[in-house]
């Protein structure tokens, strides 16, 4: 048996496996995690995706306890901000859109709709929730949308049936705090020390970690939780880094927390704001934002970047330190080899445009529990799970990709650059496609990778990759029916911007 996990690094990653590992197998597998209080943490991972409830469901955690020690808020989707033309928006939300008589809202759109009205605001609740700044739950603490209310045990992303309404915003560093507190009182042991070093046998496998003042901690599985510089994965193991620079350039951040003037005046989204060489991102935290500047060096320097930042948000920004940060965009070629897995940022990312760091995280953490070795060490575990891992990465890179080739903005070298820059070939099948009419699940990316099919359309549309018309079967159907959804629909939102407080008066009303 596997009795023993050694985790090189804490952070979100570190914290968030060793939490999961001892909800899933208890005191039937030893968790020790060594985290240097030298090393500092990126603390860009804000934003979530909707599916991370199921980590916290797994855990047995309440929203209400946990969030506000994170000084946590609510996401219902990504507003894009001039993406396309300077002044407007649209919204990735999290809502999967409405069928009728077997064709989607947004397919009736095209026949029915008002086209000088964004998609988003005829065919989703969620977006006049975000435009209201409303919390997806009443002060009874209620869920909007019936029948998701409650937690739902020990769930996983496999048994995600409902698309979850929202997702979260909190300060990383205080949410592996918290799972740290979670997973120390559960029997991991917590080792603060530095690593020196790694070794191996005369096969590559990990045989000990070496540390400064603890000596050597042994285990016989090792999980790389060390960032971006894959202190094992990399380093120890000799994974190959394959990097996506060809198709995603932007590979570098500078990342502000910036105090809110008013502090309830508070965004229930996060917000995606095209810049000049790349775009940035606000995320609403209880009494904060957290910003920041994603770009690519090719097209403006640390130093410009910092500066177009800092004036884009204003005074407030003033006496902020701003921290720049490096991104490696890409994965390894694999992220088990022999008894070393690697999970976050030490594996693979491809910039935070999605809020997809966390949700690979839990994603791999789940892949590793169903893919858990023996003694025997089975090659072909170690296979699924790379297989499993490496597709999350490869889908969310496609999708991300189709968000520069479908905007339309070409007023600065960055994005004429954009429109040109080379892209995966499934991308380019896609915007074909949707050029003609509405992707389905046959034809986006065919693997699990987070997103369905109505998050491929939401962006398509939002961009301004819209079919001249609906697909010729809906011209021959009765509309009726599909204009008394789009009605029924309206006096929902409506109904629902009446009887939701703010998003920050319901956070309010948890906090202490």
């Amino acid at each position: 048996m596997i009795n023993s996990v050694v985790i090189v690094g804490g952070g979100t990653a570190g914290w968030m496996t060793a939490s999961y590992l001892k909800a899933a197998f208890s005191d039937r597998v030893q968790v020790t995690l060594v985290e240097s209080e030298k090393v500092s943490r990126i603390g860009v991972g804000e934003a979530t995706f909707s599916t991370v409830r199921h980590f916290f469901d797994f855990l047995g955690l309440d929203e209400a306890d946990w969030l506000p020690k994170a000084a946590g808020g609510y996401k219902l989707g990504i507003r894009f901000e001039n993406w396309s033309i300077p002044g407007e928006h649209f919204y990735h939300p999290f809502e999967r859109l409405r069928v009728v008589d077997g064709f989607s809202l947004a397919e009736w759109w095209l026949e029915l709709g008002d086209r000088s009205k964004p998609f988003d605001q005829q065919c989703f609740i969620t977006t006049a929730l975000c435009d209201n700044k409303r919390s997806p739950r009443m002060l009874d603490g209620s869920l909007f949308v019936a029948g998701l209310d409650g937690t739902l045990g020990k769930s996983t992303l496999a048994e995600q049936r409902a698309q979850f309404p929202y997702a979260y915003h909190f300060d990383a560093d205080k949410v592996a705090e918290y799972l740290a507190g979670y997973a120390t009182q559960r029997g991991v042991r917590r080792v603060l020390d530095n690593v020196t070093g790694v070794e191996q046998d005369e096969r590559g496998w990990i045989t000990a970690v070496r540390t400064e003042a603890s000596g050597d901690l042994t285990g016989d599985l090792y999980i790389d939780c060390t960032g971006f510089r894959g202190l094992l994965i990399n380093q120890a193991m000799g994974a190959s880094f394959e990097s996506f620079a060809d198709v995603l350039p932007n590979n570098r951040a500078v990342a502000l927390r910036v105090p809110r003037e008013n502090a309830n005046d508070m965004d229930p989204y996060t917000s995606a704001i095209a810049m000049n060489a790349g775009w940035r991102w606000n995320i609403p935290l209880f009494r904060r934002d957290g910003t920041g500047y994603v770009y690519s060096d090719e097209f403006i320097s640390p130093e410009e970047a910092e500066a177009e930042l800092r004036a884009a948000v204003g005074p407030a920004a003033d006496d902020v330190s701003a921290n720049h940060i490096r991104m490696r965009i890409g994965r390894n070629d694999r992220a088990w080899i022999n008894n070393c897995v690697a999970i976050g940022l030490s594996y693979a990312f491809v910039e935070p445009l999605e809020s997809t760091g966390i949700f690979f995280i839990q994603h791999a953490i789940e892949q590793l529990v169903r893919h858990f070795p023996d003694e025997n060490w089975d090659p072909q575990l170690a296979a699924d799970f790379n297989g499993r891992v490496h597709r999350v990465v490869e889908g969310v890179k496609e999708f991300l990709v189709l968000h520069y080739k479908g905007a339309q903005r070409e007023d600065t070298p960055y994005w004429k650059e954009a429109k040109v820059r080379k892209a995966p070939d499934g991308v380019l099948e896609r915007v074909a496609t949707a050029s003609s009419h509405l992707l389905d699940s046959e034809t986006i990316f065919p693997h699990y990778h987070g997103f369905e099919q109505y998050s491929w359309n939401a962006m398509n549309l939002g961009l301004g990759i819209i079919p001249e018309k609906a697909r010729p079967a809906i011209r021959h159907m009765d509309p009726a029916n599909a204009r008394q959804e789009f009605a029924k629909l309206k006096a929902e939102a409506d109904a629902m911007v009446a009887a939701l407080p703010s998003c920050y008066e319901y956070l309010a009303s948890i906090n202490d």
